[in-house]
């Protein structure tokens, strides 16, 4: 059972101090609480820990996946093939950062990998900006928080000038337009890189010049020339560009051989993004204690939890009982995607009943936690809670 603690001062004017006005806005600021979870300084490490082995174990899977030739499986678009081997085997294309969801990892309840966001992870403004100046708006040491989020990004950008010394630090973010949690995520992204030493503008993908021979240019209004750009973030994910912009794809193929521009999160995030790697994980690694059973097939001996391979918020999601009956379940638009089956495990509860997720933040290495509250499962009209070490 989780004991919640309200801090009773707002972080309005903290964010504000330090430039955050962004994270203000109606679209954002219903779903943050004043509450906090606490959380234990060993619970904390242990999230840590968690996150560095896994990551080394996704690794492992990926290589096994390319190994294999296993892509069709993990319902790759064939088009994205090239380019994730490009990036996988040129240790320039880092991956920038990701987010593992966890189940467990409080009062003695064992650590469980729900999946790992390593595409187009979202929760960065929540998680590095807003829980920490809820600890400063209430006069609180920020060690009382694993949350070194913001400079672990800082220490990223910074490799990737390191690692690509021969390509200009200029730096495009790009989003599609109607999502401000976008912009906001993106927003900060956009700070620690400035922090790294990048140049960095912002341009909605719609606006952005693709040339499979030249690079990526966004159009200056100022100078009324077009820029050109030897780094792109874009929170688009890569299936959507593989499956519905084949010209584009073809494109950024070109584009990486060609040493034009290094693309983040690189393509072979896709690797890690899609659910059947944690098919891939539990065949490697059977019964490991960060994993849950998963399988292509239901699980006929315990409950467990049908997802699609590509699913995004909880959508699609189905929780069935040994006897494939559906005790949850919520709609969504990737029904269209192959299913794949893990073991059910109960997220922690309060006392009113609603479940807690854990998110770890990875970049580099682990580097912050907050957790998202809801139902059942947790979709996205799920509350960020932040938490407190004690």
């Amino acid at each position: 059972m989780i004991h919640l603690k309200n801090l009773p001062t707002s972080p309005d004017q903290q964010l504000r101090n330090i430039g955050w006005d962004w994270m203000l806005g109606t679209d954002t600021l219903p779903y943050l609480t004043s509450q906090v979870v606490p959380v234990k300084a060993h619970e904390a490490e242990a999230y840590n820990e968690a996150a560095n082995q896994l990551f080394n174990m996704f690794v492992e899977a990926g290589q096994h996946v390319i190994d294999r030739n296993l892509f069709r499986e993990l319902e790759i678009p064939d088009n994205l093939v090239e380019l994730i081997k490009l990036s996988w085997n040129d240790d320039r294309h880092i991956q920038l950062y990701g987010r593992f969801d966890f189940a467990g990892g409080l009062d003695g309840d064992p650590i469980k990998l729900i999946e790992f966001n390593a595409d187009t992870a979202t929760c960065i403004p929540e998680t590095a900006v807003v829980q920490y100046a809820q600890l400063r708006a209430n006069g609180l040491a920020e060690g009382l928080q694993y949350n070194a989020l913001y400079e672990s990004l800082i220490e990223q950008f910074r490799e990737l000038k390191r690692q690509n010394s021969d390509l200009q630090p200029t730096l495009l973010l790009s989003a599609m337009r109607g999502f401000p949690e976008d912009d906001a995520n993106v927003a900060v992204l956009g700070e620690a890189a400035r922090e790294a030493g990048f140049t960095v503008d912002f341009e909605y993908i719609d606006q952005v010049e693709f040339s499979a021979e030249e690079g990526i240019f966004k159009h200056s209004l100022q100078t009324s020339r077009f820029e050109k750009f030897d780094f792109w973030f874009k929170l688009i994910p890569w299936e959507y560009i593989g499956y519905e912009e084949p010209d584009l794809t073809r494109m950024l193929t070109e584009m990486v051989r060609r040493r034009q521009v290094v693309i983040l999160n690189p393509a072979y995030s896709l690797l890690f993004q899609s659910k059947y790697i944690l098919k891939v994980l539990w065949d490697l690694y059977p019964y490991h204690p960060l994993l849950l059973k998963t399988d292509t097939r239901r699980l006929t001996d315990r409950p467990s939890v049908e997802k699609v391979l590509f699913g995004r918020e909880g959508a699609n999601v189905r929780i069935l009982d040994e006897a494939g009956r559906a005790i949850q379940e919520v709609p969504g638009d990737y029904g269209d995607y192959t299913r794949i089956y893990q073991e059910y495990v109960e997220f922690p509860k309060d006392a009113s009943g609603q479940y807690y997720q854990a998110g770890v933040f990875f970049a580099g290495e682990g580097c912050g936690l907050g957790f998202r509250r809801g139902g059942v499962v947790i979709d996205n009209g799920a509350q960020f809670v932040g938490h407190l070490i004690e």
